[in-house]
């Protein structure tokens, strides 16, 4: 059984990285290293499992826009409709390519060394993205949620797409992404969380499904709770500082951390990271 002060660090991890554009699979890889976790089905379960913490703070901080599509859902509502209708748009290209493709990406890209990879260029894109932006006066401005179109809705989740490899972050191609299609920064980073709900809400509910007995034997009910309740908190703390910083700055900050977190990552594949 996992020892609940175990699953608290894994629920901070997950929850404080889910949503920055840092990757949580990196940070979790880092985390089971330095406390000598073993990898196994269970864990992996566990580990995207807990993600139901950080949907359910999205859900409470979001709770008007989820209305919104709720709205929309049952009574028609033509703005709610429409963001529904992006929502799906942009999860159907993860959805058939996980679908399709999730066996390989666990047996050849879930390394350390992948991951050390795509943090350290993530890192750079952004950089020399924020460089762009800067120089071209787009600065964080952009068209708003309620402009996005369906082909821009679907051109998101085509770079999300890319977020399967470990280290590259599914918040930062879906924010990337909404950028490149012209919406604001704000507005980037909201669609990145509403999207995500569909996505980790799916993720969830298939390895949930697939490997809840061997959670339950491996893990144990009260490390599971535990979890995902800590998800839940650091999530609303970390969504919450985000959008503070991200109204007065840049990604750059992120693009730095990434760059800094690779670094570390090398070393610990000294020390014996596989």
């Amino acid at each position: 059984m996992m020892e609940w002060w175990e699953a608290v660090v894994l629920g901070i991890v997950e929850g404080l990285t889910e949503y920055l554009p840092v990757s949580s699979t990196g940070h979790l890889i880092i985390a089971q290293f330095l406390m000598g976790l073993k990898e196994s089905s269970a864990l992996s379960a566990f580990e995207i499992c807990i993600q139901g913490g950080a949907i359910l703070a999205v859900l409470g901080l979001y709770r008007s826009r989820v209305a919104l599509i709720w709205r929309g859902l049952w009574l028609g509502e033509p703005a709610g409709r429409r963001l529904l209708l992006n929502l799906i748009l942009g999860f159907i290209p993860a959805a058939v390519v996980g679908l399709l493709c999730a066996g390989l990406i666990k047996d050849y890209l879930f390394h350390a060394h992948v991951v050390m990879v795509t943090w350290a260029v993530g890192g750079l894109v952004i950089l020399l993205y924020v460089r762009h932006r800067e120089r071209s006066g787009l600065g964080s401005g952009g068209k708003t949620l309620e402009d996005l179109s369906a082909p821009g809705a679907l051109a998101i989740g085509a770079m999300q797409c890319v977020a399967m490899c470990p280290g590259v972050s599914r918040s930062l191609m879906t924010m990337l992404g909404g950028l490149a299609v012209g919406l604001g920064l704000s507005a980037a980073v909201e669609f990145s969380f509403l999207l995500g709900l569909i996505t980790l809400g799916a993720a969830t509910c298939h390895d949930a499904v697939k490997h809840g007995a061997d959670m339950v034997q491996q893990i144990g009910w009260s490390s599971m709770l535990i979890g995902t309740f800590v998800a839940w908190g650091s999530s609303v703390i970390a969504v919450k500082w985000m959008v503070a910083y991200l109204n007065r700055h840049s990604l750059a900050l992120f693009g730095w951390y990434r760059l800094a977190v690779a670094l570390l990552m090398l070393i610990l594949i000294f020390c014996g990271l596989h």
